[in-house]
């Protein structure tokens, strides 16, 4: 039988028993053609030195620069290639994964050469059995939303479904899609860096499919997550410039534009939203940006 080997590449920055976690439940994995690959950002809590001890089979690579989740992530694919990677998974070091889901992504991705990226069902690690995501959908302006979202698992995604976009805490692409659109895009830096790649493949005739048999806990996001100013300027500026990029409909820039000015203007003169007003400054700064070609890391 065929045994596609998968890359697993993880980005640590300071997230030393994180990262340790998500490595101990990848060793558990039933799928062991797999090689892991970590990328330490210039941790400083003695990550590298904690993950070569306790994992001396996985790859560690200390990054000379930031450049950003993008672009640092394209450094462990780009070693991943190089190596003969079949699939490559991108993966968030604040996950557990179940011990069959890099066999059921393989099992799904193998079953259909049209299938160029998937992805597990995301569960809430502090709430287990309540979905984060289950594949995401583009909403009227291209904002970005996850099928699925807080609610209770039961049984409503039986099967593997064709999706819009992946989630990035969990990726999986087929080594061709790689080598025919390319990496993730460093000038986005952070946010909204997989909607554009998932864009790109699907742009390119490849298959996006959620798996509901893989399954993964992301600690990350939570149902009370409160982002800070700089997701609000990533997100604002990345989605502008992916309109710009892929050549968006005219109606899609009309409700991306009048979704923003709503905002701005309800962070603004609401005195509800006194507390939003980093955020309103951060959002007017990503579509100033956007509009003079800024681009990578947010300068303040």
């Amino acid at each position: 039988m065929n045994q596609p080997h998968v890359f697993t590449v993880i980005l640590n920055t300071n997230r030393r028993a994180d990262t340790l976690e998500c490595l101990a439940s990848l060793a558990k994995n039933s799928w062991r053609n797999n090689t892991t690959i970590v990328l330490d950002n210039h941790s400083t809590d003695g990550s590298v030195d904690a993950i070569r001890s306790a994992f001396s089979n996985v790859q560690v690579i200390e990054l000379a620069e930031n450049q950003g989740y993008a672009g640092n992530n394209n450094v462990g694919i780009q070693a991943a290639m190089a190596q003969g990677a079949d699939w490559v998974l991108v993966l968030n070091e604040d996950t557990l994964l179940d011990q069959e889901c890099l066999a059921q992504l393989v099992a799904a991705g193998e079953s259909d050469p049209r299938i160029g990226m998937v992805g597990p069902l995301v569960y809430h690690f502090d709430e287990p059995s309540v979905i984060q995501s289950a594949g995401g959908v583009l909403q009227r302006g291209w904002g970005s939303d996850h099928l699925g979202k807080n609610e209770p698992d039961h049984g409503q995604f039986p099967a593997a479904h064709d999706v819009e976009w992946l989630t990035g805490c969990a990726i999986m692409v087929r080594r061709a899609v790689i080598e025919q659109v390319g990496m993730l895009d460093v000038s986005l830096f952070i946010y909204y860096e997989e909607t554009e790649w998932c864009l790109r493949a699907q742009a390119a005739g490849w298959r996006l499919v959620n798996v509901p048999q893989a399954k993964l806990w992301h600690k990350g996001v939570k149902r009370d997550y409160s982002p800070s100013p700089n997701f609000t300027y990533y997100m604002t500026r990345n989605r502008f410039a992916m309109l710009s990029k892929h050549h968006a409909p005219a109606g899609v820039w009309m409700w991306a534009g009048f979704d923003t000015l709503r905002t701005l203007t309800s962070w603004t003169i609401k005195p509800k939203w006194r507390t939003k007003h980093e955020h309103r400054d951060a959002m007017w700064q990503g579509v100033v940006d956007f509009l003079h070609g800024r681009s990578g890391m947010r300068t303040v």
